[in-house]
């Protein structure tokens, strides 16, 4: 079996890679393939690789190239994780939306359309090379925004499903409170991606008992501070929000928080560096523990999970992932791309039923839905007048003056990646 990761220089990596190592009788590679145009990050990241898979006695091969035809010629999967810009071009997208008070974040609000308007044309292009070299190949996108890229990708019909490490990070951690495996926890995750809510914890399964009360009754306090949100707040709504959601239930204290600290790109490029140094040193032969600082925590287990699934259906039958809503909400349009358990196996993702949301859910995810609209329009077609009508539309900013203001903004620090510009 050969797996490509496009982007395969991030320091996000080797997290992938210690998974692949760990779990490999679910998931046996044969080659991995790391592709990335630096090649100076490749190499330091090739080669802790490596050393993390002869340590753990794994038998894969793993090769590195910047030469993405190369790299994802007859491979079964390729896993999308690419940043375009870099981590310069998140600062930007977390500062300069600041100006204007609202808020500066890498995927949601002005900063994640500017992330997508750059994104998508660069992913739909390297998902056409993989259909040429690779026609059979399942596209496994973790690039954000995980949501817009995803429904790219589908309606230009590739094979693709969309994955994010939130709807994992909170089963592992209702399992460690509740004291169980995390195999014995299934959540009832609803929504799109970075807009979603856990409106029930099963054991079992999902006709199991929910301990959601139980642990909003004995951890919400604790739980509400993880996500930095009030602990009334998880009482009277009953569920539990993602970190995502902070952006709109405190958008005004983010943007206050915001313009007081360096943005979370500087944050994390301070920390590449130091990233990059440790994984040069021939000695280091499993990740190190500050990667776990760096985000995409249990990233790995969910990619093995979904790869083994798609690809021998040797995975969970049901995950949680990106994919068509295909009426799983009622509200929304079939080729809306949802975050929802799904039954995944080597035909693709299929979303099961879903509870009829509160209106209190269902709203935003219209008005986000309607966004994402909007902003994949604007990512296909470009010009400034659908960037212009996707900022009005998203409920951060919804106000002429706010989106005018950041459309002029966003054109300016994003000229070299607009092609229409």
């Amino acid at each position: 079996m050969k797996l490509a990761v496009v982007g395969g220089g991030s320091t996000y990596t080797p997290e992938l890679i210690d998974g692949f190592a760990r779990l490999r009788d679910i998931l046996p590679i044969g080659e991995l393939v790391l592709i990335d145009p630096a090649a100076d990050r490749l190499e330091l990241v090739g080669g802790l690789a490596r050393r993390i898979f002869a340590k753990q006695g794994h038998p894969g091969r793993i090769t590195t190239t910047a030469d993405l035809d190369a790299g994802v010629a007859d491979a079964d999967a390729v896993l999308l994780q690419l940043r375009v810009g870099g981590q310069a071009a998140r600062n930007e997208d977390e500062t300069w939306p600041l100006e204007c008070g609202c808020v500066g974040q890498e995927t949601t609000g002005a900063g994640g359309l500017a992330k997508a308007l750059r994104t998508v044309p660069v992913v739909l292009d390297i998902a056409e090379r993989v259909r040429r070299t690779s026609p059979d190949a399942w596209i496994i996108d973790f690039t954000n925004p995980v949501g817009i890229v995803t429904r790219a990708l589908l309606q230009a019909g590739h094979k693709a499903v969309g994955l994010c490490n939130v709807a994992i990070g909170f089963q592992r951690r209702f399992a460690k409170l509740l004291d169980v495996a995390p195999s014995e926890v299934y959540l009832e995750h609803v929504g799109l991606n970075h807009l979603t809510w856990e409106r029930g914890v099963r054991l079992g399964g999902p006709g199991g008992t929910d301990m959601l009360p139980k642990l909003l009754a004995e951890h919400g306090d604790a739980l509400a501070a993880d996500l930095r949100l009030p602990p009334v707040l998880l009482e009277r709504l009953g569920v539990v929000p993602s970190y995502y959601l902070r952006y709109f239930y405190a958008h005004d204290e983010v943007v206050r928080e915001l313009g007081t600290k360096p943005s979370r790109a500087a944050e994390v490029a301070e920390m590449e560096k130091q990233l990059l140094a440790m994984y040069g040193d021939p000695a280091l032969d499993e990740k190190p523990e500050l990667l776990s600082r760096r985000g995409g925590a249990f990233y790995s287990e969910a990619a093995v999970d979904l790869a083994a699934s798609l690809l021998r259906g040797g995975g969970s039958p049901v995950q949680v992932v990106n994919t068509y809503n295909n009426g799983t909400l009622p509200f929304l349009a079939d080729d809306a791309v949802i975050e929802v358990q799904a039954r995944v196996g080597t035909s693709g993702a299929e979303p099961l039923a879903v509870p009829a949301l509160d209106p209190l859910y269902a709203g935003l995810v219209a008005d986000v839905t309607a966004y994402e609209d909007l902003a994949l329009d604007a990512a296909l077609r470009g010009g400034r007048d659908r960037v212009f009508k996707a900022l009005l539309a998203h409920p951060l900013i919804g106000q002429f003056e706010y989106a005018e203001a950041l459309t002029d903004k966003l054109i300016a620090h994003n000229r070299e990646h607009l092609a229409w510009v």
